[in-house]
């Protein structure tokens, strides 16, 4: 039986991939009270003088929602919410499993933006977070930072942190083998989506200065009347010089090379043309923009993927739960750039300098040790940054 076969299998079998559990017992009259009816009242009173309350008499201190309208799912596009509901139930699953974090998905019909803010806008007292997923581009960027504006819990839109995060995780280690500088380096994005213009930004933060993003149409130029806003503001920040030309122009002389784009895009004679010890971080699903073996065939020194069946699984699986577990244990406002680039630094170091080699340069998702870390380092920063508040 293939995986297509043997997931179709598994999810009839069980139905649903997460369930909700009580955690108090109501097997006799005094349990009943306490639980419920006379007694829940008191709890409801406190938090009616101190909403902060709700935190303590509730499970909200522990609970995210993960929201998607189904616009943008994995690779597979608009199919709608109803259709998107096992990836968000996957979401719970993996938010319970490597970061202790109770997680409800909800899937909206609804491509508005303003529902969609006003809905989670009144959805948000039931909840310590917002995990937003798979929602295309560019509204997401519009939903998110609204939400960031309106609600005093963390807003985290993983398609586009969640993968800038763990890009530049692998990237921290990836040029420690290649014996590269972040700040002397250029790159290549392909992909001028969610995730490739969150990259971009991300990396700039983190010091990259010498980049350019490219979509369908080649290198992204400011002066493009066909660019939505956010894309002209990255073309502002990336190519002030204007310069055209396609994504095999922009290869030209480059040190890494991140796709988050669609598959075969990317040729042999295109990594030949980059520096010596090149990066390529090919990462769309299911096909990638260059096989990991033609990239290697052609000289790239590192390469990563999106795939679990090749090393280097490029994976925001190992970002959410623990800067989520690390966040709500402070009980954090917001999830700021100092919180994703401690992240970052925290997943990269989780590759021992005895371990790192062009085959192993970021951890696996599983080893709960790296949530764990990655939930630290969060905590640190978000207490150091100020959200945090407890």
């Amino acid at each position: 039986m293939d995986i297509k076969k043997e997931a179709l299998a598994l999810h009839e079998s069980v139905r649903g991939k997460i369930e909700i559990t009580p955690r108090v017992n109501v097997s006799n009259s005094k349990d009943l009270s306490l639980a419920y009816t006379p007694g829940v009242a008191e709890p409801c009173l406190e938090i009616q003088k101190d909403v902060n309350l709700s935190y303590v008499y509730t499970r909200r201190h522990n609970l995210v929602a993960v929201i998607t309208d189904g616009t943008a799912v994995l690779g597979l596009g608009d199919i709608g919410p109803e259709a998107g509901m096992p990836v968000m139930e996957g979401k719970c699953v993996l938010f319970k499993a490597f970061g202790e974090v109770d997680a409800f998905p909800l899937c909206l019909k609804t491509k508005d933006a303003d529902e969609i803010v006003r809905t989670i806008a009144l959805l948000s007292g039931s909840f310590g977070g917002i995990n937003l997923e798979d929602i295309s581009s560019p509204r997401c960027f519009e939903i998110e930072t609204r939400l960031k504006a309106i609600l005093d819990i963390p807003v985290f839109h993983d398609d586009q942190h969640g993968t800038a995060i763990v890009v530049f995780a692998a990237l921290i280690n990836a040029l420690k083998l290649a014996k590269k500088d972040l700040n002397n380096i250029k790159v290549v994005i392909n992909g001028a989506g969610a995730a490739g213009l969150s990259i971009a930004n991300f990396l700039l933060d983190s010091g990259v200065k010498d980049m350019l993003v490219c979509d369908r149409q080649g290198i992204l130029c400011s002066d493009d009347v066909n660019l939505n806003k956010f894309q002209k503001l990255v073309a502002k920040k990336t190519n002030p010089l204007l310069q055209k030309g396609m994504l095999r122009d922009a290869f030209r002389g480059a040190d890494v090379f991140i796709g988050v784009s669609g598959p075969n895009c990317v040729t042999k004679e295109m990594v030949q043309s980059m520096n010596m010890l090149p990066i390529v971080f090919s990462l769309a699903n299911p096909v990638p923009e260059i096989s990991r073996e033609d990239a290697l065939a052609s000289g790239a020194y590192v390469v990563g993927t999106g795939s679990s069946k090749n090393p280097n699984q490029i994976n925001n699986a190992l970002v959410f739960p623990g800067l989520f577990r690390g966040a709500l244990d402070v009980r954090a406002s917001d999830i700021n750039t100092a919180m994703m680039l401690a992240a970052s630094k925290a997943i990269a170091s989780m590759v021992s300098p005895k371990d790192l080699v062009c085959d192993y340069i970021i951890p696996y998702a599983y080893d709960k040790k790296v949530h764990q870390a990655v939930a630290e380092a969060v905590k640190t920063a978000a207490i150091n940054s100020g959200v945090a508040r407890i």
